[in-house]
């Protein structure tokens, strides 16, 4: 009988070490993810863009074009139709140029989406960014509304030379339309 108890005390104290492992293992990823946000900014990995002013645009390269591609998708739940008005388009790197999405609610309903972007190849990231987008907002779209939204962007004048396209890429997700 000793041995039955000293087995069941084992198997309880091993139950609630592992127990702790998976509590401090969900803290420590989710101390994480601002650190991982900061590493994607700085890295440009995760083809995370960035946000610059118009005015800050500096001499456009007229000797050079680079090849932007445009994508989009919706997440399952998101009866969305997404779709930029053009696939392609030639850019001399530091020119300010717009693009625009045409989205459509195919639900009846009110839903409420957001864009996530992303640029591929990662290292490009560093060099694509948005004057203006409408991924800087959730977009409110009544049952059956359509309408286009632009993103105005810059390719930096300093992408280095080996890199001749670019894809810029949004996924929307279904928000909570409160907040």
């Amino acid at each position: 009988m000793s041995v039955a108890r000293s087995s069941i005390s084992s198997n309880r104290r091993l139950i609630r070490r592992l127990l702790l492992m998976v509590v401090a293992m969900f803290g420590f990823g989710y101390a994480l993810v601002p650190l991982y946000n900061v590493f994607c900014e700085i890295t440009g990995l995760n083809g995370k863009t960035g946000v610059v002013q118009a005015e800050d645009v500096r001499a456009v390269d007229e000797t050079r074009t680079v090849t932007v591609e445009f994508l989009a998708t919706t997440q399952s739940s998101l009866n969305w139709e997404i779709r930029p008005l053009v696939r392609t388009m030639e850019v001399h790197p530091g020119g300010i140029y717009e693009v625009n999405y045409l989205a459509r609610n195919l639900d009846a309903d009110r839903s409420v989406g957001q864009a996530v972007p992303s640029v591929a190849p990662s290292k490009a990231s560093l060099y694509f960014n948005k004057t203006e987008c409408f991924c800087f907002s959730r977009q409110l779209f009544e049952g059956g509304e359509s309408r286009q939204m632009p993103v105005r962007f810059v390719v930096g004048a300093d992408l280095p030379a080996e890199i001749s396209t670019l894809t810029l890429s949004y996924t929307f997700f279904r928000v909570s339309d409160e907040g």
